[in-house]
């Protein structure tokens, strides 16, 4: 799979549509190094109001049948702007990065006991070392999505627990 190619068209209008020979599930891991590199590059760009072109991709499946995923929002077209200039998305670990940084975002949005586990700030965003090793590792699902409650049991084995309770004194 490492050797995999991608093949990517471009459209009249600008748009991009990739041919990837792999499911999203067959992806590749990344660094969280490069998970949180990313996420840095991707808001930079955001934030300059920099949006690069809609990408449509097309996964194709061992069983022969293929999954569309298309990027049109406008943030995401930024971040995965941002994640094609660093990483190239014509490449699968280019292609995981970006995939896995918006799948990292989103489930962010939809789950909301992971609070603890994030802070956006005027600065940037802190993530929790343990999220994002998790999020660089975790396979993605059929979607290119985050499995939520995947994500939260293997979080609950590396997170630490709460602290002992001391001993109690009873008045």
């Amino acid at each position: 799979m490492p050797h995999a190619k991608i093949q990517v068209a471009a459209a009249e209008d600008g748009s991009l549509s990739y041919a990837v020979p792999v499911a999203p599930e067959a992806l590749p891991a990344v660094t969280p190094t490069a998970l949180l590199a990313a996420w840095d590059a991707a808001r930079d760009r955001a934030h300059a109001g920099q949006w690069g072109p809609t990408r449509t991709m097309l996964f194709r499946r061992p069983d022969g049948s293929a999954t569309v995923l298309s990027i049109a929002d406008r943030d995401a077209r930024s971040w995965a702007e941002a994640v094609d200039r660093r990483a190239g998305l014509e490449t699968l670990p280019g292609l995981a990065l970006c995939l896995r940084l918006l799948a990292l975002v989103e489930v962010m949005g939809r789950s909301a006991w992971m609070a603890g586990l994030f802070a956006v700030t005027t600065d940037g965003v802190e993530l929790h070392p343990s999220l994002l090793r998790a999020a660089a590792a975790l396979p993605l699902d059929a979607g290119a999505r985050f499995d939520a409650e995947e994500l939260r049991g293997l979080l609950s084995r590396t997170l630490p627990g709460p602290p002992e309770a001391g001993p109690r004194v009873l008045a």
